[in-house]
C-alpha cells in the first residue's frame, strides 16, 4: 500500500510502498476513501524536521532537558544513539480520515466489515491506502453525509473542543482570531450553537469565505474588529476570545485581552505566544486556557489503545461523542465543509502536493483533501527495496519487532555480524518496517509473523516486541523448533510459565531459546565473575537500582502490555546476580512503599532480599523515588575479606589485601553486542548456551515469587512454584 511518511531528522516527505498494517484486537482495518491534510499542523512538522540539529534543539528545549538529565545517567553515546534512532524513525503524516472497515479486532464489536466510518489521531488516521484505528478513535458515518466531508472529522473536533474549553451558552458573543480551516470551522459551529460570532484575519479573501457562512462582523484590521467588537456588546467586550491562528508572535493574545469583556475567556486553540503582561491580565482578570487537542482521552494510551471509555456522567465530551456530535452537525447541514475544500489529489501525487505546500506554490489552500483507489490489495509481505544489504552469511535470521531500542541498540549490533543473513523483518507499522528493514539490511518486510515461523529459510528469530507478545512468541519458537532470542522478560505471568513449562516438557527437543539477560555479557559483569572465581564462601550481594519515575499511565504498568516494572526489568538484575553466584534462588521477601501515594507507583519502589542455593543473600532495592541523574545500577560483593564494586556498568573496583583493582570502560558497557553474538554463535553451532532453560525459567519464577511476597508480606519459598 502507499503512505505518505517524512523523516523528522531531515524533514523530507516520500510517498513509499509498505506493508498494510494487521488488525488489533481493539481495532478495526479501514481501507481509506478521502484524507485531509491539515496544512498548518503538517506543515509545521516538515518545517521543525528540515532544521538542522541546533534548530531543533532551539525549537524543543524541553527535549533537550530531558535528554541532557539521560546523558548524565546512562552516558551521551547511549543518549546519542536514541535521539538519532528517535529522529530516524519515519513519522506518517495526517490524522484525519474516512474510509470503509474491512476487518475487525475481536473485540471492536462495535463494527462490521463493510461499515463507513470516520477516523481521526496522529499515527493513527494517516495519509495510507489501509489504516488501523482503535475502536475509540473511529465512528460510523450517517448515510447522507459523503467520505470527503466526514474526512473533516479530526479538525471539526478540534474546533469543538475548543469552543467547549469556551464555557460558553446560547446567545454568547465570541470573537474567532485566525480564518484559516480551524477557524472556519469553529465560525460554523458556533454559530450553530447560536453565538453571536465576530471573526478576524489579515487575509481579506478568508474574510470574504468567512461572510459566506453568515458572519457579518469579519474584517481583517484589527482596529475595526475592536470597533465592532465594542458596537455588538455595547462596550463590554466578548464573552470569549479563541485563537485559532498560528504564529510565534504575542499578538493574538494581547488584542484578545483587548477584546474580551471583564472576566472572560480567552482560549488558544492554533498556536501563539501566551505571555502577554501580567497587568492586562489582571486588570480584566481574563481567564486564558490552552486546550489541548481533540478533547478528553486525547493522546491518553488507555483510551486512545486500550479502547477504555470515560463515564459520560463524569466526562461529557471525549475524543469519540466529539466526533459523533461532528457528524450530527454535517448530517442536519449545520456545517459546510464543501466551500472549503480547495484542492484535489490523488495519493499517487502526495509528494508533488507537500513540494508545492512547503514552497507555496500551492495556490490559497486551505481544505487539501487526497483521494484513493479502491481496489489496492491488502498485502502484508513485500520485498525491501534498498542497496544496502547485512551480511549474506549462512544463517537466515527474523526479528520481530522494531522499537526504539531496537532500533537504537540491538539491530545495528546485528547488522555488523557478517555470519548471518537478515531475511525478515516483522512489525504492526508498515512505514516502521519500511524505513527499518532498508536501514538495517533486510531481505523483506511484513506486517505479518505468520509466514516468518513457517518460513523454512528461516533458522532463527529475534523477538524485540512489547512483553505482552513474548509468551506467544515462545510458543511458535517451541511448536516450529526455530531457535529464539527474546528481549526479556520471558513472559508476564505465571499462567504463561505454566504452559510454557508444560510445552517445554512435551516438545521432543528444546530449540536454542535465549532470554535477553544482556547484563551478564557485560565486560564488567565477564571481570567480576574473574574475580570471583576462586571464592572460599558465600556472597553477601548489594544492588541498588535507581529506575526513575514511570508514570503509572505508561504502558510498562499496562495488564495488557507491560504487567508491571518488576515483571518487566527486575527480571535482568535477578539474572545478573544468578550468574555472579552462579546459583539460583531458594527464597524470597520483598517489601514495597506502602499508602496511597498519589505521587508514585508502589510497587517500583521494594527492597527484595534473596536467598541462593549455595548460601549466598543478596538484597535488590528497586526504587522510583530517588534523584535521577544520580547513578543507575550500584553493585557491592562482600566476600573472603574483599569488597568488589560496580558502577552503571562503567567502572568496577576489586577492594582486599590493601590493594584496589579498577577496571574502566569508555562509556556503558551493557553488553548487547556480546549477548547476540553468543546468541549467533550458539545457532551455528560454534559455542554452547551459557545459560540453560531451567535458569531462565528459575528466573521468571522468582519474579512471580517477588510478586507473591509483596502481596502477602510473607517469605516465598520457590519449591511453591
Amino acid at each position: 500500500m502507499k503512505q505518505i511518511v517524512q523523516s523528522y531528522k531531515t524533514g523530507e516527505v516520500k510517498l513509499r510502498e509498505v506493508p498494510v498494517p494487521r488488525c488489533g484486537d481493539k481495532s478495526l482495518l479501514v481501507r481509506t476513501s478521502k484524507s485531509l491534510v491539515s496544512i498548518g499542523t503538517e506543515r509545521s512538522t516538515i518545517e521543525l524536521g528540515r532544521k538542522s540539529l541546533a534548530g531543533k534543539a532551539a525549537a524543543r528545549p524541553d527535549l533537550v532537558r530531558r535528554a541532557w538529565e539521560k546523558a548524565k545517567k546512562e552516558g551521551l553515546l547511549k543518549t546519542y544513539q536514541e535521539a538519532m534512532g528517535r529522529l530516524d524513525s519515519p513519522t506518517p503524516l495526517g490524522y484525519s480520515c474516512a474510509g470503509v472497515v474491512e476487518e475487525c479486532g475481536i473485540a471492536a464489536t462495535e463494527f462490521s466489515p463493510g461499515d463507513r466510518v470516520a477516523c481521526i489521531g496522529q499515527g493513527f488516521a494517516s495519509h495510507a491506502d489501509f489504516v488501523s484505528i482503535p475502536v475509540n478513535l473511529a465512528c460510523r458515518i450517517p448515510q447522507d453525509v459523503p467520505d470527503e466531508e466526514a474526512s473533516f472529522g479530526m479538525l471539526g473536533i478540534i474546533a469543538l473542543h475548543g469552543i467547549r474549553c469556551a464555557d460558553l451558552s446560547f446567545g454568547s458573543r465570541v470573537v474567532v482570531m485566525g480564518l484559516g480551516l480551524l477557524g472556519l470551522l469553529t465560525v460554523q459551529i458556533l454559530k450553530a450553537y447560536g453565538c453571536e460570532v465576530m471573526a478576524f484575519d489579515p487575509a481579506e479573501d478568508k474574510v470574504k469565505l468567512t461572510k459566506q457562512f453568515g458572519v457579518t462582523d469579519a474584517t481583517s484590521k484589527f482596529p475595526e474588529l475592536l470597533g465592532l467588537t465594542e458596537a455588538r456588546t455595547k462596550m463590554q467586550g466578548a464573552d470569549a476570545v479563541i485563537i485559532t491562528a498560528a504564529t510565534k508572535k504575542r499578538d493574538p493574545v494581547d488584542q484578545a485581552i483587548q477584546l474580551s469583556r471583564f472576566k472572560g475567556k480567552i482560549v488558544v486553540v492554533g498556536v501563539a505566544d501566551i505571555h502577554p503582561e501580567r497587568n492586562e491580565l489582571w486588570q480584566k482578570e481574563v481567564e486564558l486556557v490552552v486546550s489541548k487537542a481533540a478533547g478528553p482521552g486525547s493522546l491518553d494510551p488507555l483510551y486512545e489503545l486500550e479502547g477504555i471509555d470515560l463515564p459520560i456522567g463524569y466526562v461529557r465530551w471525549t475524543q469519540k461523542r466529539n466526533l459523533e456530535e461532528f457528524l450530527r452537525l454535517l448530517k442536519i447541514k449545520k456545517i459546510d465543509v464543501k466551500l472549503l475544500i480547495t484542492h484535489r489529489f490523488s495519493i499517487s501525487e502526495a509528494e508533488q502536493v507537500y513540494a508545492q505546500l512547503i514552497s507555496g506554490e500551492l495556490d490559497k489552500p486551505i481544505g487539501v483533501l487526497l483521494d484513493y483507489t479502491t481496489d489496492a490489495p491488502i498485502e502484508r509481505n513485500l520485498p525491501v527495496v534498498t542497496s544496502a544489504v547485512s551480511g549474506r552469511g549462512q544463517t537466515n535470521f527474523g526479528v520481530v519487532g522494531a522499537g526504539l531500542f531496537g532500533k537504537a541498540l540491538l539491530l545495528p549490533a546485528l547488522k555488523n555480524i557478517p555470519e548471518i543473513c537478515l531475511h525478515t523483518l516483522v512489525t504492526n507499522s508498515g512505514a516502521n518496517v519500511e524505513h527499518s528493514g532498508r536501514k538495517f539490511g533486510f531481505l523483506h518486510q511484513a506486517t505479518d509473523a505468520d509466514n516468518l515461523w513457517s518460513n523454512p529459510d528461516i533458522q532463527a528469530v529475534i523477538g524485540l516486541t512489547p512483553h505482552s507478545q513474548h509468551a506467544s512468541l515462545v510458543r511458535s519458537a517451541l511448536e516450529n523448533q526455530k531457535a529464539l532470542f527474546l528481549e526479556k522478560p520471558l513472559c508476564t505471568t505465571e499462567e504463561e510459565l505454566s504452559e510454557l513449562l508444560t510445552l517445554g516438557e512435551q516438545a521432543k527437543s528444546l530449540p536454542i531459546l535465549m532470554v535477553g539477560h544482556n547484563r551478564r555479557f557485560s565486560p564488567h559483569t565477564e571481570i567480576m565473575r574473574t574475580w570471583l572465581k576462586s571464592r572460599n564462601t558465600p556472597l553477601v550481594v548489594q544492588m541498588r537500582v535507581n529506575c526513575g519515575f514511570v508514570p503509572a499511565t505508561h504502558w510498562v504498568h499496562s495488564e495488557d502490555e507491560g504487567r508491571s516494572r518488576i515483571v518487566g526489568e527486575v527480571s535482568h538484575f535477578i539474572d545478573l546476580l544468578q550468574s555472579l553466584t552462579n546459583s539460583t534462588v531458594t527464597r524470597v521477601h520483598a517489601e514495597r512503599i506502602s499508602g496511597d501515594n498519589q505521587s508514585t507507583v508502589n510497587n517500583d519502589n521494594v527492597v527484595i532480599t534473596l536467598k541462593f542455593i549455595d548460601g549466598s543473600v543478596g538484597s535488590l532495592t528497586y526504587s522510583g523515588t530517588g534523584y535521577k541523574a544520580y547513578s543507575r545500577e550500584t553493585l557491592e560483593i562482600f566476600f573472603d575479606g574483599k569488597t568488589i564494586s560496580s558502577r552503571d556498568f562503567r567502572v568496577s573496583e576489586l577492594h582486599g589485601a590493601g590493594k584496589t583493582k579498577v577496571f574502566k570502560t569508555r562509556g556503558q558497557e551493557m553488553g548487547y553486542a556480546e549477548e547476540l553474538k553468543h546468541f549467533v554463535n550458539c545457532v551455528s553451532g560454534k559455542e554452547t548456551l551459557l545459560i540453560n532453560p531451567d535458569e531462565m525459567f528459575g528466573t521468571m519464577k522468582t519474579i512471580f515469587a517477588i510478586e507473591k511476597s509483596l502481596a502477602t508480606a510473607n517469605a516465598i519459598s520457590l519449591e511453591q512454584f
